[in-house]
């Protein structure tokens, strides 16, 4: 699957708005901090499984369940010095060690560059720098990996919507709760960028 960005987005990277705020908070792009634990071998925890379960779950809470066991999923780098260096991330964003931070997850991309999280941490880490030409970079890494990252969805869409471009955020955010309809706060804000974008209804 090849992205392809705006050229809006692409436009406004050289000279992304110091005025950027994270009107939206960074945690839709990042797993929630208690992850139910992935026991090798255990069915249910098919991503297959889990996405078509994601789409018809009945409820806000059976919805984050589900997410969480995705996300579970998607933080598992299969190496104890990834795993090593990703908890020395988070520590290292933690205290705003931004530079930090950035440096030990080129470190675990290089060792797995197709480990997903990563690159999405890294992507979030940017954001959080508001370094948005890096942080799109890395979301066009993390969605040619894994397509059905409703985190790196949200994301790119708020990094739209704080670079102006209402139209595309919109799109990003539609894909996200395509993906999962459960998704906190989204749709609120899609139904809002839509009045915004393609007015009321009559």
């Amino acid at each position: 699957m090849k992205l392809r960005f705006p050229v809006l987005a692409i436009t406004l990277l050289a000279a992304a708005p110091a005025w950027a705020q994270d009107s939206h908070g960074p945690g839709w792009m990042s797993p929630p901090s208690d992850l139910p634990r992935v026991e090798h071998g255990d069915p249910t925890y098919n991503l297959d499984t889990l996405f078509q379960g994601l789409k018809i779950a009945p409820d806000e809470d059976s919805a984050k369940a589900i997410e969480d066991r995705i996300w579970a999923l998607w933080v598992v780098s299969g190496s104890d010095t990834c795993n090593l260096l990703m908890s020395r991330v988070k520590d290292a964003t933690d205290d705003k060690d931004y530079g930090l931070a950035i440096k030990l997850l080129d470190a675990v991309i290089d060792l797995k560059p197709d480990y997903v999280e990563a690159w999405n941490r890294r992507a979030t880490v940017h954001y959080l720098e508001q370094d948005y030409g890096h942080a799109l970079a890395d979301i066009r890494e993390v969605l040619t990996r894994e397509p059905r990252h409703f985190g790196a969805w949200s994301g790119l869409g708020m990094m739209l919507e704080d670079l102006g471009d209402e139209k595309h955020a919109l799109e990003a955010y539609r894909k996200a709760l395509a993906i999962d309809p459960h998704l906190e706060n989204i749709p609120e804000v899609v139904r809002k960028l839509t009045e915004k974008v393609e007015g009321r209804d009559i």
